[in-house]
């Protein structure tokens, strides 16, 4: 589920029609916007995991049942016109933290416009751990130092 913030009740977001459009409103849930930026930030090169130490236990676990959160470390505000968002990143070593943050923020920025049609008050990233490949390539054998 995602992790959005406000009332118990999920807040709406309506969309006015483009002019020559038909008549209609169309509503977009918190969930919706919280999954568009996780799909976003896990698209930017240097981003590893989002979500922090058990949001990613827990992901782990998801993922080996098939059933992927995507919209696991983040956290949005929807208003009237506008979002905020809030996302929990792990980047890949070595890369800039800084040039990462900046790509996310980026590549949310463009989502939350071009994709759910908001203006974005700020997108705010917490970079929370640095994955080490070499912390994956542990085959079980250890080399000996002496003969």
């Amino acid at each position: 589920m995602a992790n959005v913030t406000g009332s118990t009740q999920p807040k709406t977001q309506i969309v006015a029609p483009q002019q020559g459009a038909a008549a209609g409103k169309t509503t977009i849930e918190d969930a919706v916007v919280a999954k568009i930026a996780g799909i976003a930030a896990r698209e930017v090169s240097g981003v590893y995991a989002l979500g922090g130490g058990t949001a990613r236990m827990v992901g782990a676990i998801r993922d080996a049942l098939n059933t992927t959160d995507l919209s696991q470390g983040i956290r949005v505000e929807v208003g009237e016109t506008q979002v905020a968002v809030d996302v929990t990143i792990v980047a890949e070593y070595p890369v800039s933290l800084q040039k990462v943050a900046d790509d996310v923020r980026a590549a949310i920025h463009r989502a939350m416009v071009e994709l759910v049609g908001m203006e974005v008050a700020e997108v705010n990233v917490t970079v929370n751990d640095v994955h080490i490949p070499s912390d994956d390539e542990g085959d079980g054998t250890q080399e000996t130092r002496v003969q």
